[in-house]
């Protein structure tokens, strides 16, 4: 869908008024570096930075309006010790109630690595075996066998690192006034679920395929095992054991909790009808938290892979989560970097939320980062580029590339209008010369933007990095086609 390319290129937006200018409130602080917190939230980075010019920063509160995000809550750890936390703008876009360190988020897909200290926990008790087929846990529902499974069985390494060859990437939610399923009818992909059934496409084990329906086996066979409902297992494995005071798995959110909830929000700066979506894919995406509660997390892991604080697992397990499998993702979160900067975390993207969490391994640093937007992820990469430019990470740092040089009457001949149908809609952008680059304009929705060449036919946008390819079809016809995250989508010019 158009709706994936960011609100500065092509984005399907219905006008809407964002609701007022954001607040700030800072929360939880523990002897912060007052300058360093003001380096970060004033110079937030874009994608790109041009050769030869000098990199702007942003303000957090401009680029929240500009994106439409009603709130953003972030909390950096240092040294192993959560040092400052901060919130931005507000819970909902009808409400004058700040964020603050109470504000819960949904986490989304950050609950996956959460979720696999538990299973993982009862691996080290003798109750799951890592290396086993899951169907010798699970009580009343199976894995279906079939013709992948014949050599290769699903198990739980690899549930939590996506090779089981399950099906089912992520899931949508239920709104408030739709039925929500049980574990059962979403495993099997029965009314009123909204995903499809949960079964072996691929020979397991011989392919990364992201699978939040892997995680949802994953959660059906621990509440089996432990015969425990799937929230209160995680209270009595997880949450109380490293106090994460403001974090639960309950679905629907306990309604003494939901005074505290942050509301999410569309890409036009719209609150979504009953303000949040129900998760019964708890392991997969049912976490309610706060960014501390998130770096409460992320330093378990590093204090017990120091052997310091073995609360959850031992030091060989944490080892073992944290080994890269296939794609670099571990037994939960995923990995990356090397030597001292190696890295752990994940991402999240429920309905009206998203989020980051990012940790490094060995240096007692983190970053955890919600929003209540669906908008929220344009701003999560300018504010990883703003805290590694301030604390010279070897990772998140902007490309750096070279400007061509194109005379008016090249860029001339690229300029026009361009159209693209997709889903019966009719979306037309229209392109104008600059000095040295051109502009866009979505009709659609009046959004602007700049794109600058790379070639005479490669275009970049600084913002959000998507690049943009002029070309002339077989018919003669001027084309344009916009990529991003992998999709590609072709305009004719009209």
């Amino acid at each position: 869908m158009l709706s994936l390319i960011p609100k500065t290129t092509v984005a399907i937006l219905v006008a809407a008024a964002f609701l007022c200018h954001p607040s700030c409130q800072t929360h939880d602080s523990s002897h912060p570096d007052l300058a360093l917190i003001d380096s970060i939230e004033n110079s937030l980075l874009p994608s790109i930075i041009i050769q030869g010019q000098a990199p702007e920063g942003y303000p957090i509160l401009e680029r929240m309006e500009h994106y439409k995000i009603p709130g953003v809550s972030i909390a950096f750890m240092n040294g192993g010790e959560i040092v400052w936390a901060k919130g931005y703008g507000y819970a909902a876009a009808d409400s004058v109630r700040p964020v603050d360190g109470q504000t819960l988020f949904q986490a989304a897909s950050i609950s996956k690595p959460v979720a696999a200290l538990a299973a993982l926990s009862l691996v080290e008790e003798g109750r799951l075996g890592l290396d086993e087929d899951v169907n010798r846990y699970l009580v009343d529902w199976q894995v279906e066998e079939n013709e992948y499974t014949a050599g290769e069985k699903v198990t739980l390494r690899r549930i939590l690192s996506h090779t089981a060859g399950l099906t089912v990437h992520g899931f949508a939610g239920y709104a408030f006034n739709e039925e929500v399923p049980t574990l059962i009818q979403v495993l099997n992909g029965e009314a009123p679920a909204n995903s499809g059934r949960i079964y072996p496409d691929t020979i397991p084990g011989t392919r990364y395929n992201y699978s939040g329906g892997g995680y949802t086996v994953m959660q059906k066979m621990l509440t089996d095992v432990s015969g425990r409902e799937f929230p209160e297992l995680m209270d009595a494995y997880v949450i109380s054991k490293i106090g994460m005071e403001s974090s639960t798995y309950h679905q629907p959110l306990p309604e003494e909790l939901r005074v505290h909830a942050a509301a999410g929000h569309l890409q036009n700066g719209e609150m979504i009808e009953g303000r949040w979506h129900t998760y019964p894919e708890m392991a997969a995406a049912g976490l309610w938290t706060t960014p501390t509660d998130l770096l409460k997390y992320a330093r378990e892991v590093q204090l017990s892979y120091a052997g310091k604080f073995n609360r959850i697992l031992s030091q060989p397990m944490v080892a073992e989560m944290l080994t890269p499998q296939m794609n670099n993702h571990g037994l939960g979160p995923g990995t990356g970097g090397s030597g001292d900067s190696i890295t752990f975390g994940h991402g999240g993207s429920n309905a009206g939320f998203r989020c980051q969490l990012l940790a490094f391994t060995k240096l007692g640093q983190g970053v955890a980062i919600m929003t209540n937007s669906d908008n929220g992820g344009y701003i999560l990469g300018e504010i990883l580029r703003a805290f590694s430019e301030v604390y010279g990470w070897s990772i998140y740092k902007p490309d750096i590339r070279e400007l061509w040089p194109m005379d008016q009457e090249k860029l001339k001949a690229l300029s026009g209008r361009y159209r693209l149908e997709i889903e019966d809609q009719e979306l037309v952008m229209e392109f104008t010369v600059q000095e040295d680059h051109l502009k866009g304009l979505q009709l659609w929705d009046d959004q602007s933007f700049d794109i600058y060449p790379e070639s005479e036919q490669r275009f970049f946008n600084v913002e959000d990095g998507v690049d943009f390819v002029f070309d002339l079809n077989p018919e003669g016809i001027l084309e344009l086609t916009i990529y991003q995250y992998g999709e590609a989508y072709l305009f004719l010019k009209i």
